[in-house]
């Protein structure tokens, strides 16, 4: 049993990427009467790929996750503006109403509230560290009422910093007045979780959500791999072994 326990959110708690690919197909479909001659799956397929270019960028990311509304709009009017469709406020509504269905969408995996009373049952302390905006997390953790599970919660856009920022970590380990030795860090993203973790010495448990398995480019250099000490599909299955 850990000393203590850093959990990220999305994909490690909610589901948050899955409700994405169904979610971009139903809010342009509702608008399929306003594309002309282009049909809506060639619609969805230039959102993706000016949605894929912005995220690759890490700093377009980071500036990105702290205002998705104004990221989404620029991304679908990008695409608008390629396929040579009229914007007339279409790409506010698509956005619009992405987010809103996106939100409806989200959901707990399957065993993550059992998993997290269990440790709370045995007395292991939490944190939450989450990146994004404050309003977003913040609405996540009270939709799904999360808070009380929590001794520490850090969300990126009120501490100031976020993954992979060290100081986000140290802060935690200090706030749970726990050393990285015997402290787990549970999270689906090799280099904002596993990688800083693995270096300042935490045990590191990768969410593989998706079951994919380590990708092959999962490096910090080509000579350093991005290796978690333990890796899961759930974290249901921390209190299943």
């Amino acid at each position: 049993m850990p000393s203590a326990i850093f959990f990220d959110l999305d994909d490690t708690i909610l589901n948050f990427s899955g409700p994405a690919d169904a979610a971009w197909r139903e809010t342009v479909a509702r608008y399929d009467g306003d594309y002309g001659a282009t049909d809506a799956a060639t619609v969805v397929a230039t959102i993706d790929r000016h949605s894929r270019a912005w995220w690759s960028d890490p700093e377009r990311h980071r500036l990105g996750r702290l205002d998705l509304q104004t990221t989404r709009f620029r991304n679908v009017a990008d695409a608008l503006a390629q396929l040579g469709i009229a914007d007339n406020g279409l790409a506010r509504r698509i956005a619009d109403t992405y987010a809103q269905l996106r939100t409806e969408a989200l959901h707990l995996f399957p065993g993550a509230r059992e998993t997290l009373e269990h440790f709370r049952d045995a007395g292991v302390p939490m944190a939450l560290l989450t990146n994004g905006d404050s309003l977003g997390q913040r609405n996540k953790i009270e939709r799904f009422d999360l808070a009380g599970f929590f001794q520490c919660i850090l969300i990126e856009g009120e501490f100031g910093v976020g993954k992979p920022d060290e100081k986000i970590f140290h802060h935690a380990l200090e706030a749970l007045s726990t050393e990285p030795a015997s402290t787990w860090m549970v999270g689906d993203n090799l280099r904002w979780e596993i990688e800083p973790c693995r270096r300042l010495g935490l045990h590191t448990v990768w969410v593989d959500f998706l079951g994919e398995g380590l990708p092959s480019d999962a490096t910090v250099t080509p000579h350093q791999p991005v290796i978690p000490h333990q890796i899961v599909n759930n974290i249901r299955e921390l209190i299943e072994a």
